[in-house]
C-alpha cells in the first residue's frame, strides 16, 4: 500500500467552480482595489462613490488620497450623517492590508444603512503604486514601487 502525500495547497480541495464563482463575485461586492479607485477618481465627472479615509487626524495630515473625506472610524456613528450622502456608495480605506480600521468603518457604515466597499491595500498601496497624495504641506508625487507596478512592460513576466 502506498501512502500519497498531499501538499499544503491541495490538503483542502478547491471549491467546485460554481461555489468559487459565487465566493469571488461576493468578494468583489465587498472590496475594490487601489488601481480601480484611482481610475474612477481620475475620470471626468463623479466616480459614483465617496472615498472615506478612516484614519486618525495625524495620519490624515501625514498623507491622504485627494478628494477623500476624513471620517475616523471612531466617529462614523456620530458624523456619517453629516458628511455622507446615504444615496451614494462609500469606499473606506485605512493604512494598509494589516489595518482593520477600514473594515470596522465599513461595518459601522453598513449598519447605518450605507452601501459600502473597502479599498484593499489602503493608503500604503496608494502610495506604493505611485499615485499622488495630499499632505498638510501640499501634494506629493511618489515614485511607483516596482514590486507593485511593473516599471517596464517587458519585465512584468506577462
Amino acid at each position: 500500500m502506498s501512502v500519497t502525500t498531499v501538499n499544503p495547497v491541495l490538503r483542502v480541495a478547491p471549491a467546485p467552480p460554481a461555489e468559487a464563482a459565487a465566493y469571488f463575485r461576493a468578494s468583489l461586492a465587498f472590496h475594490t482595489d487601489v488601481s480601480d479607485v484611482a481610475a474612477a477618481t481620475a475620470a471626468d465627472g463623479s466616480p459614483g462613490f465617496t472615498l472615506v479615509d478612516c484614519r486618525s487626524t495625524e495620519s490624515w495630515d501625514q498623507g491622504h488620497v485627494p478628494g477623500a473625506v476624513h471620517l475616523p472610524t471612531a466617529h462614523v456613528a456620530g458624523q456619517a450623517g453629516r458628511l455622507l450622502d446615504p444615496a451614494v456608495p462609500v469606499v473606506t480605506y485605512c493604512w494598509g492590508p494589516a489595518c482593520d480600521g477600514a473594515t470596522r468603518a465599513a461595518l459601522a457604515l453598513a449598519e447605518l444603512g450605507y452601501h459600502v466597499k473597502e479599498m484593499r491595500g489602503g493608503f500604503e498601496y496608494w502610495v506604493r503604486e505611485g499615485f499622488a497624495y495630499e499632505t498638510r504641506q501640499g501634494t506629493r508625487h511618489p515614485a511607483a514601487d516596482p514590486l507593485t507596478v511593473p516599471v517596464d512592460a517587458d519585465d512584468c513576466g506577462c
